[in-house]
């Protein structure tokens, strides 16, 4: 793929975060849907090789965070509010992302549109540029607007609902696939499947003597797509500090040691789905590859 049209986004989303706006120009996107504890903030961490996103229960991303991965030599963070600083202590950005949060939607859990923007420059990260938006809750909390679920799913569907949207389905693995929140939302814009691909997380947690093998072979809910498997760091590595790198060989070995799971091995991962991420080309509007990810909640 061309070079020139990530680094064209990533400056009209900063013209627009300046002036306190969210970019809804309709270009090309990824967004990534995924439910409460289905792994969706270990996949772009392991994607990002650092642990730098907000966690906790409840609404966790209450500000669309504009996140734009530069592949380069040194590794360092840079807010479009922070002007001049770099940040490397990916703690810090952490903290930071809290911060400029609550800076303006107080510390009561509400939500709003002004995007974060947030850009990291590492050896480690494939060029792509991410808007994680808040996630579905059902019960308002704190000062929330009663209909606040409502404004949520409104905020979502004005971007997973257009054409050129690629829709990554995050499921966990010992859930019913059925009953997949991000895969009723994705079928709600796309019945037929053409632009969703499914990501299954949580393999290793599932009960002993069952498998996700005929899902990762696009057999049991089809998608035109198909499906990715990926193993991510559990509560306790995270609570640990495991490191992200450590976690990605011991995914790599649980594919390759699985009997349900090694002849597709080549198939499956975080690497494998950061190389479908960075290449796919849905249709003839498709030049690189920008992505949106959802929490749901």
């Amino acid at each position: 793929m061309g070079n020139g049209l990530i680094p064209l986004v990533n400056r009209l989303q900063d013209a627009f975060a300046a002036l306190g706006q969210s970019c809804l120009l309709d270009l090309p996107q990824i967004a990534v849907v995924g439910g409460q504890s289905a792994g969706k903030s270990s996949v772009l961490e392991n994607c990002v090789s650092r642990d730098f996103l907000p966690r906790g229960s409840g609404i966790v991303t209450r500000r669309p965070l504009v996140l734009q991965l530069v592949t380069a030599k040194t590794e360092y963070a840079e807010f479009l509010h922070c002007k001049g600083r770099k940040f490397t202590d990916f703690d810090e950005v952490r903290q930071e992302i809290e911060v400029e949060t609550d800076r303006i939607t107080g510390v009561n859990k509400g939500i709003s549109s002004i995007p974060i923007n947030l850009r990291i420059y590492s050896p480690h990260v494939l060029s792509l540029t991410l808007i994680d938006l808040p996630g579905i809750t059902k019960v308002p909390v704190g000062d929330q607007p009663p209909d606040i679920e409502q404004q949520i799913r409104d905020m979502i569907m004005q971007f997973i609902s257009r054409e050129n949207c690629l829709i990554l389905a995050v499921t966990p693995a010992n859930t019913d696939l059925a009953n997949s929140d991000a895969l009723k939302l994705a079928k709600e814009v796309d019945p037929q499947g053409l632009r969703t691909i499914g990501v299954i997380t949580k393999l290793d947690l599932m009960d002993e003597g069952t498998d996700a093998r005929d899902v990762l072979e696009n057999k049991l809910l089809p998608l035109r797509r198909g499906y990715i498997g990926v193993v991510n760091r559990s509560q306790k590595d995270i609570d640990g500090k495991k490191d992200i790198k450590a976690a990605l060989l011991a995914e790599r070995k649980f594919f390759l040691s699985h009997p349900a799971y090694r002849h597709m091995a080549d198939r499956m991962g975080t690497p494998y789905l950061q190389k479908v991420l960075n290449q796919v080309k849905p249709d003839s509007l498709w030049y690189e590859t920008a992505f949106i990810v959802i929490d749901l909640h």
